[in-house]
């Protein structure tokens, strides 16, 4: 008995599903097996990331040095103590020459100018050169120098001449008058003329000289801050070729409001911070406060003398003074330290505390307010520790100079 077609239909298929499925299995199994990745540099491989280093150094936090090592970088440590800060109030101002510690090196004589021997920037000492012009002008005044000298001798032998002749009354006193006066009226050309020279810049030896070029020099030592002066240039006597000023000593002229006026006063330290350089401070003191109100701005300037050091400070720079002022209430007291015993490692506020047995350890700290010098510790540091305020530099170097040997 033959099967129904229904049923030879069914098994159809289920053995044509059966024989893709074994195919497919096959085909997967006969597949090659997954690859490793390529090496690193390999050709067809992205280069590695030559900025990304496997792991940072991690920073050493203290410091042994021997004892003659010590004594030798001058470190000096002393206790932390908990006091308050005194009151304070910012003026912000800039940086300006000391009027009297500065000079206006004009050409005192028309001419051209042949020599430049400085550069605005360069260092120059007393008496240095800076220019040399040559002048017509000086030209004529020598000579009027040189003839008003040779005619006043000449009239000063005239009138001994005739004084030996009066004595012999071979002369009248007349005579003899006319001639001193004449002798004397000379020499007061021959001075007059001198003094122009002298005017001119020139010395004694100098007027008596034959060439007709003036040498500028500057009167004190200092910094060239503005140069005016180009080889083949003419100028006037009024001509300002350059402005020497020495900034060992400065004045930060600092905005003094109104409602301040009264809290701020001469001799009041106070700190400096440059927008230039502000893990920088220097160490001030207001000299004088104007007596006059800006009517606009309704402030007074405060000049505040600033000492340079590390030849940062430069004319016009901006900042802000912090001037110490007596407190109209009474203030909390902190932990504070002296401003030199705080010192910047990887971007982070740190002091160096001596520990018991000799060692230096590297504390981070969290500063708050700074005044006359000292600073708040709001964090990492404790009252009585010993904290390094001179000598702090040898330790953060040493400890950067140990973060990079790792490196390496």
């Amino acid at each position: 008995m033959r099967p129904p077609a229904y049923l030879l239909l069914v098994v159809a298929l289920v053995a044509t599903l059966g024989c893709g499925r074994s195919r497919g299995q096959d085909a997967s199994s006969s597949a090659a097996p997954p690859t490793a990745a390529p090496a690193a540099g390999a050709p067809g491989t992205p280069p590695p990331h030559q900025d990304e280093p496997e792991q940072h150094a991690e920073l050493s936090t203290k410091v042994r040095l021997p004892p003659d090592v010590v004594r030798a970088a001058g470190i000096k440590t002393s206790a932390a103590e908990m006091e308050s800060l005194p009151a304070t109030v910012d003026l912000t101002g800039e940086i300006a020459a000391d009027p009297d510690r500065s000079a206006r090196l004009a050409a005192r004589v028309p001419g051209r100018i042949v020599e430049v021997r400085a550069k605005e920037g360069d260092r120059v000492k007393a008496g240095q050169v800076l220019a040399v012009l040559e002048s017509p002008e000086l030209a004529r005044a020598r000579a009027t120098l040189a003839s008003a000298e040779a005619r006043a001798a000449a009239a000063r032998l005239n009138a001994n001449r005739l004084r030996n002749l009066e004595a012999k009354s071979l002369a009248a006193g007349q005579e003899v008058a006319v001639a001193v006066a004449e002798a004397s009226a000379l020499d007061a050309e021959a001075a007059a003329a001198r003094q122009t020279l002298a005017a001119f810049g020139q010395t004694a030896e100098q007027a008596q000289g034959g060439t007709a070029r003036v040498t500028i020099r500057t009167p004190l030592a200092g910094f060239v801050l503005s140069r005016d002066a180009v080889q083949g240039q003419s100028v006037d006597a009024e001509h300002v070729i350059a402005v020497v000023g020495d900034l060992e000593r400065a004045y930060f002229l600092g905005r003094l409001f109104e409602k301040d006026l009264a809290r701020v006063k001469v001799g009041a330290k106070a700190e400096i911070r440059l927008n230039a350089y502000p893990g920088e401070v220097f160490e001030a003191t207001i000299e004088t406060i104007g007596r006059q109100i800006d009517p606009a701005a309704r402030t007074v300037t405060a000049r505040i003398v600033v000492r340079n050091h590390g030849d940062l400070v430069k004319v016009g720079l901006f900042g802000t003074a912090r001037v110490v002022v007596a407190a109209s209430v009474a203030m909390a007291k902190r932990v504070v330290v002296p401003l030199s015993a705080v010192t910047r490692v990887t971007n982070r506020d740190v002091v160096f505390v001596r520990q018991p047995d000799g060692d230096f350890e590297l504390h981070p700290v969290t500063l708050g307010r700074t005044a006359g010098g000292r600073a708040e510790i709001l964090s990492g540091l404790r009252e009585g520790e010993a904290v390094v305020v001179d000598g702090a530099f040898t330790l953060k170097s040493t400890i950067l100079k140990g973060t990079f040997g790792e490196g390496e």
